[in-house]
């Protein structure tokens, strides 16, 4: 199979890797906030997929709901995650978000992982 990933990117990561530390999230935004939170975020996605330790970052707009954004995060390790946390990217992201962009709803939930098993239904069919 070709690669044809671009590091840094949000397409650049193997799920089947190891992952110790999972983060799903979602944000709702109010409607004329939408492209500050892109462009606060855009950024530190592509920052953090740089990061030692990263397995994968990505945000995706909801498909149904231009205005909702979810966000899944997959670290090796503790430290990865918490160098990711610490990083000046997250909290420049964290800061413009926080302080310019109305969050209508939100929920995100973090997962240690103890096993992880590789889930392909095509054969199913």
């Amino acid at each position: 199979m070709e690669n044809n990933i671009k590091l840094g990117t949000s397409n650049s990561h193997d799920k089947t890797q190891a992952t110790a530390i999972t983060v799903s999230a979602y944000y709702k935004v109010h409607p004329e906030d939408r492209q500050i939170f892109k462009d606060a975020v855009i950024p530190e996605m592509i920052a953090a997929n740089k990061l030692e330790g990263c397995i994968y970052y990505a945000f995706s707009q909801d498909l149904t709901d231009e205005n909702t954004f979810h966000l899944l995060e997959g670290w090796r390790n503790q430290e990865a995650y918490e160098r990711h946390e610490n990083s000046e990217t997250f909290l420049t992201a964290l800061s413009t978000v926080v302080k310019n962009v109305r969050i209508v709803d939100r929920e995100g939930v973090r997962y240690d992982i103890s096993n992880m098993h590789i889930d392909d239904p095509r054969g199913k069919v």
